[in-house]
Formats: C-alpha cells, structure tokens, sequence
C-alpha cells in the first residue's frame, strides 16, 4: 500500500490543538467525538498510512480527567441500523464500545438515548442497559429542529431533557455512528450547566469533511458517499467565508445547527467564542497529507466500495435506492467508475469465461490474482490461497491442500453437519492450512504472509457466504462484489 499520510505527526499536532482548545475554556468541556474512536476504518482506507486507533491514542493522553458519554439514536435503534464495516446493530455496538473503552482504562460515565420519541425499542435497551448497571439519560424530539431556536433554546426544548451527570472536566461524546445525535447532546448539556451556573465549553473533533482540502477533494468526496443514507452534504462554510475570507468544508448538519450553538453560547457567556462551524473544529488531517494522488486514489476506491456495498443492498431489500442513486450521482459526476476498479473487471472477466463465480486480489503490488470456482473450494477461498502463495513466492501449481485433507472436512460439513454446500469457505481453508503447517514448509511459509493481505483489494463476481465475508473483514482485506447471488434461488443461506 502506498503510503499519502504521517500518521506520527496527525497524533502530535491534533493533541496538541486539542489541549489548546481544553485551555481555551475554564471549568468544563464538551468535546464531540466524530467518527471511529476505537477502529476508524473509514479513515484508514482513505487516508492510507492513518491509523484506525490514532484517536484513540490521543485520547488515553487525558484519561484521568475525562469521562465517556455514549450518544445512540432511539430511531437507530428502532430501525435496528447496523454498523456496516463490523455488521453489528448500533444497540450491540454502544455496548461493544463500553468494554473497549474500559478495557483500555478510560472510564465510561453514562449513555444517552437521542431523539426519543416513545421507541418501544428504545426502552428495551434502556431496560437493559440499567440492568447492566450502565447509567442512561434520555433526550427527546424536539419538534422544529433545528430551525425552531426559541423552541430549542427553552424548558420546553433542552430543558425537558434528562440533565446527563458527569464527573470529571473534559467529557467526550462520541456514538456507534454518524446521525447519534452528538452535538445535540452537548449543546443539551451547555443548556443546562447554565442554568446551574456551570461554565462549560463545547469543541467537535470530526475527521470529516476535512476543512482544508477543497469541496470536490476525492476526500471529503468520499465522505459524502459515506453517509448516503444520511443525506448529509460537503458545504462551503457560509458563516467562516463572511468572518474571515476564506473557503472552508463543513458539512450541512453543522452548518444548520450553528444558529442554535450561538444562541446557547450567548446564553452562557453573553456572546459566542466561534464565528463559524469551522471555528469549532479541531480537525489537524488535512495537514498530515503527504502524498495527495495516493490519497486521490484511495478515496476514489472507497466512494466505489460504497456504491458497490449499496448495490448489494439494495438487492437484499435492506436500503433504498436513493441512496444508490445519491452515489451513482456521485461517480458520474466526477468521472468514476465500477470500471476504475481493477479487481471487479477482472474478476467478471474469469467469471464470463468460466461460467463460475470468481474472485480476484490485489496485491500491493499491483499484482492481480485471481481464483476459480472448484469442486474442492469456492472463488474466495480459492483466491486466498492463490495469493498466499504469490506473496510466499511459490508456484501458483503447487497443490498446498491435497484432497486427502480437504474430503475429511468436506465429508464433515456433508453428512455431518447438514450443509449442502461441500466447497471449503475462506474460515475452513485456514484451518486446515494451519494443520498442514505442523508438517509441511510450504503451507508454513503460506500460512505466514496472511498479515500481508491487510489492505489489499478483491472482489467477488457474487455474493459471497456472511462466513466468507466476514473473514476477507478480518484479514483486513477491502472486499466488494457483484449485486448477484450463484443461484436462482429466493432463499439464500448464509453459510
């Protein structure tokens, strides 16, 4: 992977922008966490030198005065909205995210439960959560919002939700995901501090759009692509142009609420710290860019996994096809493609000739390596094994799993296990390779270039099994495929 990003000074210049912000406000500080705290793949895939856990890190250098709050969306959780990149429900995800963030020692206050509006589904999860002894505050529907600023800005607005209790000076709001309600939770909360006579601060940590890279970056492009389903939109910030002079992306949501923030901090302070959307950020990552065309490149790919990812969707019934649209939009207008995307043509390509489902990885090195449909082992597992032995260095030839091993495991999954499918998926494969390396070199020296797969491209002419998928997603390998299943079949299993 070529690297566009230095993940070293993005940690030490954005800790040092966020203690002058912590320095900006005496008493309390609100600090709303964008984004992926504990694995923020997205950045990693289109800022590719970016560390997933970068902010984290930054964030265990103030563990003894901060305190985690947690904002989920009762319409999230109602809609049971997933978490796309680990497949989890945003519900199952707040509670993922509270043991990784005490099992690192930072301590979790509380969460909140936004734009309540009587989800039944909402109140389960409260139930459960206090069950757990985790502490949960609820914030409603305000009807108008965010337009409605006397409304918001009244008992009848903030004032009617539940005043979220913390402990220590710095507390930071961060959600399973985009639309959580975050920002609404602070400015809650600076509402109510000023009514008990509290000072307290607000400052937003957003990795995206980033404000310094222009509103057709392929970046902040991809950011867009990213949140579809949101209907967010990379805007020029009206507010900062008028103050300063200069063109600055912020994004539409922070552009509407930015009213409301001034009226609160006029509230509090009796005028307000932040003379635009981009005033309020912290956002260093656009000054860690070290290799713009690869940064292009790799956010280009992403906008095509989006599309792809929305395709499928689509196909299962699970999204709408606005949100398709919204992406094909996207690609059209600044001249992107399925067919900018190297693995897809060639796997289609083998599968046409074929007729068979097949799969194709790119190396790092531009190297593609593709794998068939077999009587032994599906494309994907096929492909993986392919390009173990590319990066080993050993003939694409030389059997590594004889049948000898294989028919054991296939005659298991059969006659044993009930599958009707006796082809060896990507999990399986693995197994046996790691039992093969106890006596063969081959399939040892195979089995220990799997760390080199992290970050590599592939695509699958069909649907792959969830067991198949979920594995590329473990091998950290940045997978997409075609809107088709192999069969006519209206029922398809998962494994």
């Amino acid at each position: 992977m070529k690297i566009g990003f230095d993940n070293e000074k993005y940690i030490r210049t954005q800790s040092q922008k966020i203690r002058e912000r912590v320095s900006q406000f005496g008493g309390k500080l609100y600090l709303e966490f964008g984004g992926k705290l504990f694995d923020d793949h997205h950045a990693a895939r289109v800022l590719p030198g970016f560390e997933p856990d970068s902010k984290l890190k930054m964030l265990l250098e103030l563990k003894d005065e901060a305190e985690i709050v947690i904002a989920v969306s009762a319409k999230a959780i109602e809609e049971k909205k997933l978490r796309r990149d680990l497949n989890i429900s945003y519900d199952k995800e707040v509670l993922r995210l509270i043991d990784l963030f005490r099992s690192v020692g930072l301590f979790v206050g509380s969460v909140v439960v936004t734009q309540y509006d009587g989800q039944a589904a909402a109140d389960n999860f409260t139930k459960n959560l206090k069950q757990l002894g985790v502490k949960v505050f609820t914030h409603y529907k305000i009807p108008g919002y965010p337009a409605n600023v006397p409304l918001i800005v009244s008992q009848e607005g903030y004032g009617k939700n539940d005043y979220i209790e913390t402990d220590r000076n710095i507390v930071v709001v961060t959600a399973p995901g985009p639309g959580s309600g975050k920002m609404a939770a602070c400015l809650s909360q600076l509402y109510h501090e000023n009514l008990r006579g509290i000072k307290a601060g607000y400052a937003k940590f957003e990795t995206f759009p980033v404000w310094n890279l222009s509103l057709s970056h392929p970046v902040n492009l991809a950011y867009e692509a990213a949140t579809a389903d949101l209907d967010d939109m990379n805007m020029i910030d009206p507010f900062h142009l008028e103050a300063y002079g200069k063109p600055t992306v912020n994004y539409n949501r922070d552009i509407e609420i930015f009213p409301v923030l001034q009226a609160i901090f006029k509230k509090i302070y009796g005028e307000s710290p932040y003379k635009s959307p981009t005033d309020m950020g912290v956002n260093m990552v656009g000054n860690c860019i070290t290799d713009d065309k690869a940064v292009c490149e790799a956010a280009f790919q992403e906008i095509i996994r989006r599309y792809y990812s929305c395709l499928c969707d689509s196909r299962n019934g699970s999204n709408t096809s606005k949100e398709t649209e919204k992406l094909y939009l996207l690609m059209n207008k600044y001249g992107i493609s399925i067919k900018d995307r190297a693995v897809a043509v060639e796997a289609n390509r083998v599968a046409k000739e074929t007729d068979a489902p097949a799969a194709t990885i790119e190396l790092h090195d531009g190297t593609l390596v593709t794998g068939k449909t077999k009587e032994l082992l599906g494309a994907a597992s096929a492909a993986i094994l392919n390009a173990l032995k590319a990066l080993a260095g050993l003939d694409d030839e030389l059997l590594l799993l004889p049948a000898s091993i294989i028919e054991p495991v296939q005659n298991l999954k059969v006659s044993y296990l009930g599958s009707k499918n006796p082809r060896l998926h990507v999990d399986e494969v693995l197994v046996a390779l790691s039992v093969s390396a106890a006596t063969d070199e081959n399939a040892a020296k195979v089995l220990s270039c799997l760390p080199l797969l992290k970050n590599c491209e592939a695509h699958i002419s069909v649907i792959p099994s969830s067991v198949d998928a979920v594995f590329f997603r473990k091998l950290g390998i940045h997978l997409t495929y075609e809107p088709e299943y192999e069969n006519d079949n209206l029922f398809h299993v998962s494994h």
